[in-house]
């Protein structure tokens, strides 16, 4: 049974966010808001939490994982990002953007994509993930919370705790926190190609 943690939007409660990342620390998989919205994520180096993510959403290995980020110095331990890139992504963080970059060494391989050894990389405007990442200390891997067959994400904790009581560890609830997942911007080739139009905005990108 999921542990249910009620979160205050703008103003997280530090012993609430404290207990949230000692259970991701633990091996926890959780399902969390954003400011697209909810995302399944686990400890970076979780090979279970991996595989939960995997079941969970039916996804196969072509699919990018995203590693949440706190800020652009955490950001670039993982992806190599020359200088025209990083002044593109970097004027649009945070917000609601995924970009997939080539990995570094630090990302563990079977994160990334099989042939092009790039993973996606965020920095999210949501005051509580943001409280979450502080308290953890490194990227949370993380994938968009959409079920299988389904056309949207779920978007109210209670009814994520309802569905996935029993596959997931815990869900943070801090109210309704929209449908629209991140837009997706491939910059592995060097350019910005329009991967998925979602919610930030593409007009910076085309």
């Amino acid at each position: 049974m999921a542990k249910y943690f009620d979160v205050h939007p703008d103003n997280p409660q530090p012993r609430t966010i404290g207990a949230v990342a000692a259970s991701l620390r633990d091996g926890a998989l959780i399902a969390y808001p954003t400011d697209s919205c909810f995302a399944l994520g686990c400890q970076l180096g979780s090979r279970d939490g991996i595989d939960r993510i995997r079941s969970i959403r039916n996804l196969d290995d072509r699919h990018h994982f995203t590693l949440v980020c706190q800020n652009f110095a955490q950001l670039g331990q993982f992806v190599h990002v020359d200088n025209d890139v990083f002044r593109a992504i970097k004027a649009a963080t945070p917000g609601s953007y995924t970009f997939i970059l080539p990995a570094t060494k630090e990302v563990p391989r079977r994160l990334l994509h099989p042939k092009k050894k790039t993973v996606g990389v965020r920095i999210p405007d949501h005051a509580v993930t943001q409280a979450l990442l502080a308290e953890v200390g490194e990227p949370v891997l993380s994938s968009t919370l959409l079920l299988p067959d389904e056309e949207e994400p779920m978007t109210q904790g209670w009814e994520i705790k309802e569905r996935l009581d029993h596959v997931v560890d815990a869900v943070i609830d801090s109210g309704d926190c929209g449908t629209e997942p991140t837009t997706v911007i491939d910059f592995s080739g060097g350019a910005a190609e329009i991967v998925r139009r979602g919610a930030g905005d593409v007009s910076r990108f085309e």
